[in-house]
């Protein structure tokens, strides 16, 4: 098992992409309407459904309320969903 010579908390180990499958399984899996998103430029933070998008038949562009950057924008094309992260500092699950 490889490490990672220095992290904040000492050294790290060094996983595919499976090992964070649970993590992100409880962030998918909420109503995505719910999900806290914190904005980079500005720090602002709050549900998903309170953001700001201007959306067309291909692409839908999610913005912060607080200061109107593009958090992110999803695009739909040959029937396959892209997401483009721009600010979004974090994605956080509810609190419970």
């Amino acid at each position: 098992m490889r490490q990672h010579p220095e992290g904040p908390r000492g050294p790290a180990e060094v996983v595919d992409g499976n090992a964070i499958a649970g993590s992100l399984r409880a962030l998918l899996e909420t109503d995505a309407t719910v999900v806290v998103v914190e904005c980079a430029h500005c720090g602002a933070s709050a549900p998903m459904a309170t953001a700001v998008v201007e959306v067309d038949e291909r692409a839908a562009i999610v913005r912060c309320r607080g200061c109107t950057r593009t958090l992110f924008t999803v695009l739909r094309h040959d029937e396959r969903v892209e997401l483009r992260i721009a600010a979004v500092a974090s994605l956080s699950t509810p609190p419970a």
